[in-house]
């Protein structure tokens, strides 16, 4: 990837950051940790589940490190399931609750992308990919009305499971089916946490465009809106640490589509990505901190 961008101008580009809209980006993303923390807060009092959120807060900093600097970007949730499984009294009751948690941001996610590519299309302009995104949001749609509306259905799943006839497995089973239940009767906890999720996701976005904005980068909101969520979902695979090297491809194929320089996405790519890393620091030294 670098060896195909100008490298002086992307050195010119970094060089000349504004920082004003540096530090505005930084706030907005420090903003969504705690939007996520609320969210998980949620759905751990739908379960019955209280943490103190002090405890959430310094949770959720350690796991944004470790998805930092661990293959994927995911890794952090080992520590959120670490964290509250002695007050859920069950792994797999706290490994259920990021579980949804993760699906929802997920939901969010294509939800962004897909209302990105909407908007695109209004205006004359096909994203790539397009059909594939609503698509998408039209069968996430489908099976969450499925699996709120039916919990007894993943039961009907988790039959094969039960089927080995062991008792850590069924015990496990049972709880999953309990918590979908749970989730259920809490319909307002959801939805709460749903929007909590688009929040989170808009703001994301939002501070890659007002990056963008510092690097004198010309990213249009549609254009953003589409490419974020793209790029965070590819991130998921584990098959480089913090998704160096994917990110970027996904970054500089889109910007050669609309005609931008590549030199440009690969600078907001690696300076956003920079102070995320910058950012997550804090999780480290709380991690650190810890006995």
């Amino acid at each position: 990837m670098l060896r195909s961008i100008d490298l002086l101008a992307f050195w010119e580009r970094v060089k000349g950051m504004h920082p004003g809209w540096i530090v505005t980006a930084l706030v907005a993303y420090a903003a969504t940790q705690s939007i996520a923390v609320w969210r998980w807060k949620r759905l751990l009092r739908a379960q019955h589940v209280e943490v103190e959120s002090k405890r959430l807060t310094e949770s959720m900093w350690v796991s944004m490190f470790f998805n930092n600097f661990l293959p994927s970007n995911i890794g952090g949730d080992v520590v959120r399931i670490a964290d509250t499984a002695p007050a859920a009294g069950s792994k797999t009751l706290a490994t259920t609750v990021i579980l949804v948690d993760r699906v929802l941001g997920l939901s969010a996610l294509v939800i962004i992308a897909s209302s990105g590519a909407f908007v695109a299309s209004l205006l004359g302009v096909h994203m790539p990919g397009a059909r594939w995104l609503w698509l998408a949001t039209g069968l996430g749609a489908v099976a969450a009305v499925f699996v709120i509306a039916m919990p007894q259905l993943v039961g009907h799943l988790l039959m094969p499971v039960r089927a080995l006839k062991r008792p850590w497995l069924d015990e496990r089973a049972q709880r999953l089916e309990e918590a979908v239940i749970k989730f259920r009767n809490a319909p307002a906890a959801l939805l709460g946490a749903f929007a909590g999720a688009l929040v989170v996701q808009i703001t994301i976005v939002a501070f890659y465009l007002l990056t963008a904005e510092g690097l004198s980068v010309p990213l249009p909101i549609f254009l953003g809106a589409v490419l974020i969520p793209v790029s965070l979902v590819v991130q998921m695979a584990p098959i480089s640490i913090n998704g160096f090297g994917v990110r970027e491809a996904v970054f500089a194929f889109f910007f050669r589509r609309f005609g931008l320089p590549t030199d440009a996405a690969v600078a907001l790519s690696l300076v956003s990505t920079g102070m995320v890393m910058g950012l997550s620091l804090v999780g480290g030294l709380l991690f650190l901190k810890r006995r």
